[in-house]
């Protein structure tokens, strides 16, 4: 026998060979199929992702809303009955579903997998009616057994679901503002709610003492907190919690501080603990409450001081960035309107 021949048979023994054993792959693919198929739902494991804080759905709501969309206990019925797919996105007409996915493992368990929307912030309209928005910037409808503790936005302009251009924008600022609010539990303490103006500006109300406090825009909004939990901290406890009327953080590197009846007190936010202490010694002199009277001062109180004054108490022995401050450059005052600059 030639070698040519030779080779020609082994091809063939070889094509032979592979196209038996293809054969008997998909045979046993088309009987395992098959027999999944063939198994049935023996049980469903349901796991809510998502919501780490405001948990607005649980278990029994997914398995309420599977149970309608498979018109029925899924538990029984055969593999091959469930479109998965389809029970995917009836579960997503849930506004409070971001996503979900469907699918059995090998114990014939329907696994569900749903990521959660979580609201960020609360509004209330200039009509009265209120929704949350998540970090997506979505719409999202109250809640009959659950109320997500949040940083409250009053003012906005319009109650529609398709926003304007201009409003979705204003959406866009009242995230960003919340989750700044939210980073720290002491502005969390501190702010009563925030209230948006006609100019689409800022303006917010503390839960401790009667002022308030022009935010402006959404921009440099980490920069407006940190310079106002300064100004607390350093003039506010020791002036009083009701000496100033207004407080605004508008001017970079600035609070500019009215105080009730008399002329503005502007200071710098980056002023040194020593001259900070020298502003309120000469403003406690000439207030008429203190630290000690707020709360019967204050009807809007609804927050302990003791709360405010533990978060002031731990920072300044933490060696925060008041006590890392350089020492003091010379001091300007004048009569009227005193500007504080390092």
């Amino acid at each position: 026998m030639s070698e040519k021949k030779r080779y020609s048979i082994k091809n063939i023994l070889l094509t032979t060979l592979w196209i038996t054993i293809g054969a008997g792959i998909g045979v046993l693919l088309v009987a395992a199929i098959k027999k999944k198929d063939a198994q049935h739902c023996k049980g469903i494991a349901i796991d809510i992702k998502g919501a780490d804080h405001n948990k607005f759905l649980d278990e029994t709501d997914i398995l309420n809303s599977i149970t309608q969309i498979a018109k029925g206990n899924p538990v029984g019925k055969t593999v091959s009955s469930f479109n998965l797919r389809m029970m995917e996105k009836e579960l997503q007409k849930n506004v409070w579903v971001k996503t979900a996915e469907l699918f059995f493992d090998n114990n014939e368990m329907l696994q569900v997998v749903v990521n959660e929307r979580e609201p960020v912030a609360r509004i209330f309209t200039t009509t009265g009616t209120s929704f949350y928005i998540d970090e997506d910037d979505a719409m999202l409808p109250l809640s009959d057994k659950f109320s997500a503790r949040l940083p409250v936005f009053t003012g906005f302009p319009s109650d529609r679901i398709v926003l304007s251009k201009a409003d979705s924008s204003l959406i866009k600022d009242i995230k960003a503002i919340s989750l700044e609010i939210q980073k720290d539990s002491f502005r969390m303490a501190m702010i009563e709610q925030v209230d948006i103006t006609p100019q689409r500006n800022f303006e917010m109300m503390p839960k401790i003492g009667n002022q308030t406090i022009v935010f402006g825009d959404a921009s440099a909004a980490e920069q407006k907190f940190e310079k106002l939990e300064l100004f607390y901290k350093q003039i506010m406890t020791k002036a009083g919690w009701n000496y100033y009327s207004v407080i605004n953080l508008q001017y970079k590197d600035q609070v500019v501080a009215k105080r009730r009846g008399a002329e503005d007190v502007s200071a710098d936010s980056l002023r040194t603990l020593q001259v900070m202490q020298m502003v309120a010694t000469n403003a406690e002199k000439q207030a008429s409450d203190s630290l000690q009277t707020m709360q019967q001062d204050n009807e809007r109180n609804t927050v302990d001081s003791n709360m405010i004054q533990h978060s002031i108490q731990r920072d300044e022995g933490g060696g925060g960035r008041v006590d890392s401050v350089q020492s003091p450059k010379p001091v300007a005052v004048n009569r009227n309107r005193r500007t504080i600059r390092n």
